[in-house]
């Protein structure tokens, strides 16, 4: 007769056929054009056409490409990459504080109207952000903040999701009871939410920060219509303006520092994810088991 014991341990080593394939392709899908990426930011430009896809081309190029990639134009990629880190730092970074704040609030206080902004809150997260970016020029047209940094930065401060996620969150992972004590002992607000809030939220509040750092980092189509200067795109936009300018009369096609430009672009998020991972996978967590 099975004992228990062996039953349990039976089910635990069980394996889906079906699942683990499901998981394969979905790992190929995400690696294969990592690995493309990479293996051709490693050719020059006439190794991008002489050669396979998927594997390297007798003149290793990667440093050469990374090289001109940063030179070509007076460095012009460098002062994307900056443009870029100053949206992020001000426009995701503004986010994460505005929805750690408003989450704590939401979840923490009584207040009329509070069904109100939870049904505002989904409903604009159900809205996409592409169906405002016209009526969002034509109010920052209004306002003369057009081909500006802050016609990023500032839309950039709503996330709906980043307050909704971290509403959620400090729901389950601050306990009432906790609060209670901190304000008995004569603990302000302010101070409770800095000094045991705080601590509690930290992987609600990485978790934000890389969504919205995300969504801000590959930011496309609001630069787009917002921006007109080449000297305040951001990555995104940069990398586009060099893939067309081999449609242009007179252009130089230079899809080599293309790719090698958008492998550049995506080490930083790569770097942050691997770095912050233990912290956004609890956020992620966080709320789906009740006590």
């Amino acid at each position: 007769m099975t004992s228990p014991r062996r039953s349990l341990r039976a089910k635990q080593t069980r394996r889906s056929p079906l699942l683990t394939a499901l998981t394969a392709l979905m790992l190929i899908y995400s690696l294969v054009p990592l690995v493309w990426l990479v293996i051709n930011a490693s050719k020059t430009q006439e190794g991008l056409f002489t050669s396979f896809g998927l594997w390297f081309d007798g003149d290793f190029a990667l440093l050469r490409n990374i090289h001109d990639t940063l030179t070509y134009d007076n460095g012009v990629f460098v002062r994307w990459l900056l443009n870029t880190l100053l949206y992020v730092v001000l426009g995701a970074g503004g986010a994460t504080a505005l929805a750690t704040l408003g989450g704590y609030a939401l979840a923490k206080f009584d207040f009329p109207g509070k069904r109100g902004v939870f049904a505002v809150v989904i409903g604009a997260v159900a809205v996409p952000g592409t169906a405002l970016a016209v009526p969002t020029f034509l109010m920052f047209s209004k306002l003369g903040l057009t081909n500006t940094p802050w016609a990023v930065i500032i839309p950039s401060l709503i996330s709906p999701f980043g307050l909704y996620l971290m509403w959620t969150f400090a729901a389950s992972a601050i306990p009432g009871e906790l609060l209670e004590a901190a304000r008995v002992d004569g603990a302000g607000e302010l101070r409770t939410f800095v000094r045991i809030c705080m601590p509690l939220l930290a992987p609600g509040i990485v978790t934000v920060a890389l969504f919205t750092m995300v969504a801000t980092w590959n930011n496309y189509f609001l630069p787009l219509i917002m921006l007109k200067d080449p000297d305040w795109y951001p990555l995104t936009l940069g990398l586009n303006a060099w893939n067309d300018q081999a449609a242009t009369a007179g252009g130089q096609a230079i899809f080599h520092l293309v790719i090698t430009g958008s492998l550049l672009t995506i080490l930083p998020l790569l770097a942050a994810f691997l770095f912050l991972q233990r912290y956004w996978q609890s956020g992620l967590a966080a709320g789906g088991v009740k006590d």
